[in-house]
């Protein structure tokens, strides 16, 4: 059974933005897209480190605000000609509140 945890109000995150979510390994990011869909990443590009949360959300990818490396919402692969991923993790929207899976987030891995 999936231990989901409340992690803010739809409304708190802006559509087509993100939010942050700090953990002792490091940062989430929590995005929102434009039909209020939510996805969870670790917030680090592979490439040089940059905060994915600072990127721009369009369909369901993001753009790395450093380089504009585009990765996937829903699977955290790069798109193009670039080659990496960033961890995922399920996030879900119940009653205008989001939830994301409490033990995924505490068995994240660090790149």
């Amino acid at each position: 059974m999936t231990l989901w945890i409340d992690i803010a109000a739809l409304d708190d995150i802006p559509p087509r933005g993100a939010r942050t979510i700090r953990t002792p390994e490091g940062c989430v990011a929590v995005f929102r897209t434009f039909d209020d869909r939510v996805f969870a990443l670790d917030d680090r590009c592979p490439h040089k480190g940059g905060p994915l949360s600072d990127g721009i959300v369009h369909g369901h990818a993001v753009t790395c605000p450093l380089h504009a490396w585009v990765f996937d919402l829903e699977t955290g692969l790069a798109q193009g000609a670039d080659e990496g991923s960033v961890a995922t993790y399920p996030a879900r929207v119940d009653g205008g509140r989001v939830l994301i899976d409490a033990e995924r987030l505490t068995r994240r891995r660090v790149a």
